[in-house]
């Protein structure tokens, strides 16, 4: 029974993860790894800076989204 538990468990975890990559959730975490492959010298954008400078740059330049 545990076996059938763990596997939904599993389905719902993988579940969420591409929805939440769907969504946009990853979008810093790939920012982050985007900053420290391409050698900026510069320190990265802390998280807030981050989703706020991608919400100013959708406002200002409005492109096909959902909502």
């Amino acid at each position: 029974m545990s076996t059938g538990i763990t596997a939904v468990a599993n389905g719902f975890r993988g579940f969420a993860r591409y929805l939440g990559g769907v969504m946009g959730a990853d979008a810093y975490a790939k920012y982050l790894e985007h900053h420290r492959a391409s050698g900026q010298q510069e320190a990265p954008l802390s998280e807030r800076e981050f989703w706020r400078d991608r919400t100013d740059r959708q406002d200002s330049n409005p492109q096909g989204r959902c909502c």
